[in-house]
């Protein structure tokens, strides 16, 4: 009999209403090496820098950037800015080893919050290399939050062309949040998801299916003050 895990998709379990979002957002199993899916998963009890481009803008005092595995229980990465306005830290997973297709699923998944929920800029999902990833991509799935509000919003681009969906979680100091989008390809969508909460279906028009994308994680400080992007876990697994 073949393993289910490993075979398709699996879902949580749940058959009610209120728990119909567990049966509808997908969670990925593999082995290390799988013949029906690729991925990459990060909880962070390490962290190694080499494993990443990093770009740092640095206007700053000092050198106060801080970019480590901090104390939290099943690890965290905090990334902390220098502190000047505009100052930032980006993180590339090195290699583009990510590629999206209408007719193949895909799911990413990140726990992550700011210290400052207004007066910063953030990225997190996949996207294709690029030193200025924070200020914008050409090609991406991703989160984002920009300086002065705490609208989270989700975005896919190809070529420069966005499908924007704004202000699809409101994020507060210091609180996590669990994003999520996966690619359902009997659906011709992408779906998003918020704290694991009922999926929303969006249009795959501008899904980047012609580029390699990588794991992108970027902070800006929006305010002459350090900043911190304290990511709890990262997931991007994709069908071969």
């Amino acid at each position: 009999m073949a393993n289910p895990h490993f075979q398709s998709m699996i879902t949580f379990a749940g058959n009610t209403v209120p728990t119909k979002h567990k049966k509808d957002l997908p969670m990925f199993q593999q082995y290390a090496s799988d013949q029906t899916f690729y991925g990459y998963s990060n909880d962070f009890f390490t962290y190694t820098a080499t494993d990443w481009t990093i770009t740092s803008t640095d206007g700053g005092s000092d050198s106060g950037e801080v970019i480590q595995a901090t104390s939290s229980a099943g690890g965290a990465l905090i990334i902390t800015t220098n502190d000047a306005d505009n100052d930032s830290e980006e993180l590339q997973l090195k290699g583009e080893a990510f590629k999206l297709s209408t007719s193949k699923r895909a799911y990413f998944s990140a726990r992550f919050k700011l210290s400052d929920a207004t007066e910063s800029d953030m990225k997190i999902g996949l996207a294709i290399t690029d030193t200025t990833a924070i200020d914008g991509v050409s090609d991406g799935v991703f989160f984002t939050k920009d300086d002065d509000d705490t609208n989270l919003d989700f975005v896919i681009e190809k070529d420069g062309t966005e499908t924007e969906t704004t202000a699809v979680a409101t994020m507060a100091d210091d609180t996590f949040v669990t994003a999520t989008w996966f690619i359902d390809p009997d659906r011709d969508a992408v779906y998003y998801s918020i704290d694991n909460a009922e999926p929303v279906k969006i249009a795959n028009t501008n899904l980047p299916d012609d580029e390699e994308l990588t794991i992108t994680i970027a902070i800006q400080a929006g305010a002459a003050a350090a900043k911190s992007l304290t990511v709890d876990y990262v997931t991007a697994i994709v069908e071969r």
